[in-house]
């Protein structure tokens, strides 16, 4: 892996880089998850793990096809996710942590052949502290970046199962006791009903869960854009608990890409595109002047293309206000409503913060993507003190850690303290 000077080297009289509090990481969820806690007539659809060999998979133009072999077929040999007629396999995208650059590919394995950190809480810890990272938010692998994976399938009595049965794993094992308060919980909703999701919202903030997962443009998933009122009673739940909305890319299950045959590198140079049009439908939803007390955040969007966005959002609400369409909803300037709801996520973004100024220093938080083929680690810090030298002391801890523990709700030491945490 590559390695980055440290500007601390070159400044020993500089004060020390704060503890990093990532807002997206992710967690790979055990085999057992499900199995554990769905009622026993429904384990044989629940998701569980099988091992199987791959038949073919393909990453084209923003379009994931994996499909699984029979037993006895050729083929490399993998641990598949599988859930009523859902067949997903574990690739080492979604651990690459402690492996080579060019040794990260797209290609099925198993448990065995990924980073412990990955699935296992001890694991996790000591993987944090290599990396100077005191606590982190973990967006979820199997059910995809908002649960998308439960609303896709038929049975939704089954769904709405496994989106409970992930949040009580998520808060009581993953986040719980042996986490010491370092593992921030991050819950699911069931997609498909909003009252159900605010339900599962108010649920979740009676244990001391202060975010949730949420798609970044919901109509690519078949669902209500949120312009429309379908979302909320929903919304509604996040304003009265003070549950922040947190937004992966690829919780649209649509990455951009530009053609059918487009290569990966194509989408991952651009990944921040869904964020840019997502945060754009907010600001002009004028769901922030209803819910006064909602905030959003943007995982994995990086930051740079912020400026001129919200540049030119401004100059739209108030030169096309004839025929935009929001003069009756949005009566502050889009700028003004970035300010107080909006968050922007980075892990390495040196651009974005030469322009902090025109971003806001209350809306970056910082990231370290752990284990996935684009984290930082175990460099996080190494990138940050390269990256944030240029900025005052009591802005980088504001950046690294203070806007997450304001954000979420954490103590004062950015622990997260819900029940059984510590």
């Amino acid at each position: 892996m590559e390695t980055r000077e440290s500007t601390q080297d070159a400044a020993p009289d500089a004060p020390p880089f704060p503890r990093i509090i990532s807002v997206d990481d992710h967690t790979v969820e055990p085999p057992q998850v499900w199995q554990d806690r769905l009622p026993a007539e429904y384990r044989d659809r629940g998701p569980r793990i099988v091992r199987a060999p791959l038949k073919e998979m393909t990453f084209l133009g923003g379009k994931f096809a994996p499909i699984m072999g029979e037993k006895g077929d050729d083929g490399p040999i993998g641990d598949w996710w599988v859930y009523e007629d859902l067949h997903r396999p574990l690739t080492r995208l979604d651990t690459a942590v402690g492996y080579a650059r060019d040794e990260i590919k797209l290609e099925v394995i198993t448990y065995e052949q990924m980073r412990r950190g990955s699935f296992s809480v001890p694991d996790r810890l000591a993987d944090m502290d290599v990396n100077h990272v005191q606590s982190a938010l973990c967006f979820p692998t199997f059910p995809r970046f908002c649960g998308q994976t439960f609303t896709e399938a038929p049975d939704r009595d089954l769904g709405l199962l496994c989106v409970r049965a992930y949040n009580d794993w998520m808060v009581d094992e993953w986040c719980g006791p042996a986490a010491q308060g370092r593992l921030i919980p991050l819950p699911l909703i069931p997609l498909w009903d909003p009252e159900l999701a605010a339900a599962e919202v108010r649920r979740n903030a009676a244990r001391g869960v202060r975010a949730v997962a949420f798609s970044e443009i919901p109509p690519y998933l078949g669902l209500p854009s949120i312009h429309s009122d379908d979302w909320d009673p929903f919304l509604a739940a996040c304003d009265e608990t003070g549950t922040v909305v947190a937004m992966h890319i690829g919780s649209s299950s649509k990455m951009p890409s530009t053609s059918a045959d487009a290569p990966p590198a194509v989408g991952s140079t651009v990944t921040f595109a869904n964020c840019c049009f997502s945060m754009v439908d907010w600001l002009m939803s004028g769901k922030f002047e209803r819910f006064p007390n909602l905030k959003v955040m943007y995982a994995e969007g990086q930051i740079g293309w912020i400026p001129y966005i919200l540049e030119r959002a401004d100059v739209v609400w108030e030169e096309n206000r004839g025929w935009g369409g929001v003069a009756d909803k949005v009566h502050r300037p889009p700028s003004e409503l970035f300010a107080d709801h909006v968050f922007g996520c980075f892990f390495d973004d040196a651009f974005g913060l030469r322009n902090l100024d025109a971003i806001g220093v209350g809306n970056v938080l910082y990231e370290t993507d752990y284990p996935h083929s684009d984290s930082t680690w175990p460099k996080s810090r190494q990138v940050g003190e390269e990256q944030m030298g240029h900025l005052a002391p009591d802005v980088v801890e504001r950046i690294v850690r203070g806007n997450a523990i304001d954000l979420l709700g954490l103590t004062k030491d950015g622990l997260w303290a819900g029940p059984g945490a510590r």
